[in-house]
């Protein structure tokens, strides 16, 4: 018995690129369940906000871009951002009626017959003519190796397991990373720990002045050259610098942001520099990034050399059947608001082009290369698409 179920598109992923997606689909005429449908594997609506640290209050978010069709009103900058805005996913989910099915977990897309693609799941097989992938990062936390990691007594987390800076309450830690999160964090942080060391792999960059929109362009241009060579995508953040804002001066007057040089080895008892200086600590927290979050895609041998899947405006270049929106250049609020209506603009046109054909049952399939990038990377708890 085949209980393949046949739709027009699959999203894949319920957070802002999603949703952006799912809302442009159901605008210009797909009907949600018959023509399309979005699977999530989170437990609830949010995406990736879900879970985040509870003192991530909203008021401390900087660039959350609405959901296109419907703007986020009188959010109390209090209250936590995982609360907002896994409030106001949830309302556009009912507003638009999207019919979100969740949780479910996309365990493999393979080729398919007639042309379609299987997008296999936790809720059985799904056959489609067009993918959406929207599933983000936060599933794929990255952790660098570093000599002596496995001996280190002391606590080692990462960004995806923060929750908030009272667990340090009198204890020495080290924070790695020299992005917005590291800096957060070790603002944070640095009231209740006995000790803070930040230590980085490159010198930090601090933005002065005005982030506009000329500057904004530029910088997702380097970005979207990257995934268009299929070199794995690089966050908007890494190239545009941190903002130089009242609490990032603070914090460097408190001799809080002193960055040190990245060490070279870790201890039982702390971390150590080639030159012989060693420090101890309690805890290590890697605020060391993500990856793009594709492992299911593997079959599909969409992965360049250069480790990534190329990429032009959002339609993966080895098969136009596949679009990835929140991905690379793309990866910001507004970004994929943008990128989900070019998305379905592009599916609508290659479904006009490519006539249906009789769903046959799909060849067997030899293994697929593995889809890992070079960093050694792995998962830690759940994590939202």
């Amino acid at each position: 018995m085949n209980n393949t179920r046949e739709v027009e598109v699959v999203v894949i992923g319920a957070g802002q690129a999603g949703l952006s997606s799912a809302y442009h689909l159901r605008r210009t005429g797909f009907e949600p369940e018959r023509d399309f449908v979005v699977l999530d594997h989170s437990p609830a609506p949010g995406g990736a906000w879900q879970f985040r640290w509870p003192s991530l209050t909203y008021g401390k978010v900087h660039g959350m871009h609405a959901l296109p069709g419907m703007e986020l009103t009188d959010a109390d900058p209090t209250r936590p951002s995982a609360e907002v805005v896994a409030e106001y996913f949830a309302a556009y989910e009912r507003a638009f009626d999207l019919r979100v099915r969740r949780p479910v977990d996309v365990r493999a897309v393979r080729e398919g017959a007639g042309g379609r693609l299987l997008v296999e799941t936790s809720d059985g097989t799904w056959s489609t003519r067009a993918l959406i992938n929207a599933t983000g990062t936060w599933d794929r936390p990255f952790w660098p190796r570093y000599r002596g990691q496995e001996t280190f007594r002391g606590r080692q987390l990462h960004t995806a397991q923060y929750r908030g800076p009272e667990e340090f309450a009198g204890l020495r830690v080290i924070v790695v990373g020299g992005g917005a999160s590291g800096t957060q964090h070790l603002l944070e942080i640095a009231p209740y720990a006995a000790t803070t060391t930040w230590v980085t792999r490159r010198l930090p960059v601090f933005r002065e002045g005005p982030f506009n929109e000329d500057l904004g362009r530029a910088a997702v241009a380097l970005v979207e050259e990257r995934v268009r060579q299929g070199l794995p995508p690089k966050s908007v953040v890494s190239v545009t610098g941190l903002p130089l804002n009242d609490a990032i001066r603070q914090g460097i007057d408190d001799g809080v942001l002193d960055r040190q040089p990245m060490f070279d080895g870790i201890t039982p008892e702390g971390v150590e520099w080639n030159d012989g200086r060693r420090l101890a600590a309690d805890v290590i927290l890697w605020a060391t990034g993500f990856r793009a979050a594709i492992d299911h895609l593997a079959p599909l041998r969409l992965r360049e050399a250069g480790g990534g899947i190329r990429v032009e405006g959002t339609r993966a270049v080895a098969d136009p059947r596949i679009h990835l929106v929140g991905y690379g250049p793309s990866a910001s609020t507004i970004g994929a608001n943008r990128a989900g209506r070019a998305a379905v603009r592009d599916i609508r046109r290659l479904l006009a082009e490519t006539p249906t054909q009789p769903t046959e049952p799909a060849q067997p399939t030899e293994p697929a290369d593995s889809i890992e990038p070079a960093e050694s990377v792995r998962s830690v708890g759940s994590a939202a698409a």
